[in-house]
């Protein structure tokens, strides 16, 4: 048998890290001798390998590798392995268009543009999406602006003064534009104009085929495959009278040119908690209503409540089982409702709508091109992110819950390395944490006790109140608790929920010990500093076999 030698096009490289990486992905192919080179400025390895070596498995393992692969298996011919980067006829002027600019769109055009494709990117809105300009960004500095605020005569410390006065909501409101605008800038236009194979096109668009994505004025995008990251609005529920009142949904609540002095939110999970806790502490009376049992209602039942009695200490009204049955305005807004089969009424100056978000799929064409929907109007996908239509897929809040940033940004880098380099990667939200930053804050991962029962998990509950964790007793802030539920019989973590001040900052610990099957022990056995929130994990895996009270500072 003979030897020959191999040229291997490959794209994506961008360091000496990725040269050494390619290099030992080669080495591992049986029936390769020698590598001669590897080079990201030439974007080409070349390597001794067996006749036998079939171009097929060079290529795949370069592509397994994380890059894209074109082997010059003969002087001057170039074979192409696996999914075309192009369009299937070879004239395709992308290898991806990625229709949506949020942190889905971005993180599939980033991914692309690392594999080596020519990425075109289509936003008809404002760049970055629902997080950095109307979600996350300017919610959570605008909640930590009214804690600052509510700190001022709500705090435990004898001896440090209370001060109290008006808040300047106009000068809290432009900073909070002014971050939303920095980060625009730096986090989306600057990284966008770093990439030179990420071109932007701020149109509006529609899927002409799973080849070609159609532009105002008649532009046509032609791609090998097509992404669709194009997000979510908020939704209102379907309440008579509602849509003859001009009320406010998250985006507006947070651009208000003044506070009002009173609000009613309709919907109590994370949205409309953190709103309404957040305005409450900034001076406007607030009233919750919820039409589900409890606030928070997909967290551990005892968060609900628990979070309920907290958001009432500080005088806001929170009415879980409120059937809405109409929304009027005559100088104020009256909400009618039923509960417990009581008909009653609440009134106040301004009205927020939080009962959730919907795909935004509309007038992009896609039942013509073989894409599915949801009920909710969500893009159907499989474990792949492929939809109906094999060279299209969908990632981020377009294709439905869990709707986070983080995982809109993961799934929108799966979608696109599995559109250009054949479906290798699973979308898999196995141990996702979540977080409502609400004060308490609330962080779960993993199932509850009910829910694990559903699935023939014989459940171990183990629950701490935060008097029990020194980190919490020296910052005077025992509200909450720490709930972890483990498997009876293996002893592994499988579910936890936190209610704490800074409940996030500590659900990483279980949500790692659930993904990577950790046991109670393993828990306990591993360092916590003394003296920080997370020690509590450690001290709740404790608490599975031992009274914490009787234990002193930092019993192993």
């Amino acid at each position: 048998m003979g030897k020959r030698k191999v040229t291997i096009e490959v794209r994506g490289m961008t360091c000496d890290h990725c040269e050494r990486t390619v290099a030992d992905a080669l080495r591992q192919v049986p029936g390769v001798e020698e590598i001669l080179g590897v080079s990201y400025h030439s974007g080409e390895a070349q390597v001794v390998a067996a006749a036998e070596v079939t171009p097929e498995a060079l290529a795949r393992a370069v592509m397994d590798a994380g890059y894209q692969a074109r082997v010059k298996d003969e002087p001057g011919a170039t074979r192409e392995i696996g999914v075309a980067l192009r369009s299937g006829d070879g004239e395709g002027e992308f290898d991806l268009v990625v229709v949506g600019g949020g942190s889905a769109g971005f993180a599939a055009a980033i991914k692309a543009a690392e594999l080596g494709a020519k990425v075109a990117m289509v936003e008809s809105g404002t760049l970055g999406g629902t997080c950095v300009n109307v979600g996350c960004v300017p919610s959570k500095t605008l909640i930590r602006a009214a804690e600052t605020n509510h700190r001022r005569t709500h705090h435990p410390f004898r001896g440090v003064p209370s001060t109290d006065g008006r808040v300047d909501w106009s000068a809290i409101r432009e900073q909070k534009d002014e971050l939303v605008s920095r980060l625009r800038a730096a986090k989306y236009w600057d990284v966008l104009r770093s990439y030179e194979n990420i071109q932007l096109y701020e149109r509006r668009a529609a899927i002409a085929s799973g080849h070609t994505v159609t532009l105002d004025g008649g532009m046509q995008l032609t791609a090998g495959k097509i992404v669709i990251t194009t997000g979510a609005s908020p939704w209102a529920a379907p309440i008579p009278g509602l849509s003859e009142v001009k009320y406010l949904d998250s985006t507006s609540a947070m651009a208000l040119q003044r506070l009002p002095s009173s609000m009613i939110v309709i919907g109590g999970s994370a949205v409309g908690l953190e709103l309404a806790q957040m305005f409450a502490r900034l001076g406007v009376r607030v009233t919750v209503l919820e039409a589900l049992p409890r606030i928070v209602p997909a967290e551990d039942p005892d968060i609900g409540e628990a979070l309920k009695h907290y958001l009432e200490e500080e005088g806001m009204e929170i009415i879980p089982g409120a059937r809405i049955e109409g929304v009027e305005f005559k100088g104020k807004y009256r909400v009618t409702f039923s509960r417990d089969g009581e008909r009653r009424t609440a009134e106040a100056e301004r009205l927020l709508v939080a009962t959730g978000r919907r795909a935004n799929t509309a007038a992009l064409g896609l039942a013509e091109v073989g894409v599915e929907l949801g009920k909710k109007g969500e893009i159907k996908v499989d474990d792949y992110l492929q939809t109906g239509n094999p060279d299209i897929y969908a990632a981020g809040d377009v294709i439905g819950d869990p709707m986070f940033v983080y995982v809109a940004a993961y799934a929108g880098a799966v979608a696109a390395e599995n559109a250009l380099s054949g479906n290798r990667r699973r979308y898999d939200l196995t141990a996702l944490p979540k977080v409502t930053f609400t004060d308490p804050a609330v962080a779960s991962v993993g199932l509850t006790e009910t829910h694990a029962r559903e699935q023939g998990i014989e459940p171990l509950v183990a629950t701490l109140s935060l008097e029990h964790v020194p980190r919490a007793l020296a910052a005077r802030d025992t509200r909450g608790f720490i709930k972890l539920v483990a498997d009876r019989k293996s002893r592994r973590i499988v579910g936890a929920h936190i209610l704490a001040s800074e409940a996030g900052e500590i659900v990483t610990e279980p949500a790692l010990a659930i993904k990577y099957g950790l046991t109670i022990e393993d828990i306990v056995g591993s360092f916590h500093p003394y003296l920080t929130l997370s020690e509590g994990i450690k001290l709740a895996a404790q608490t599975f076999d031992k009274d914490v009270a009787r234990l002193s500072c930092c019993a192993a």
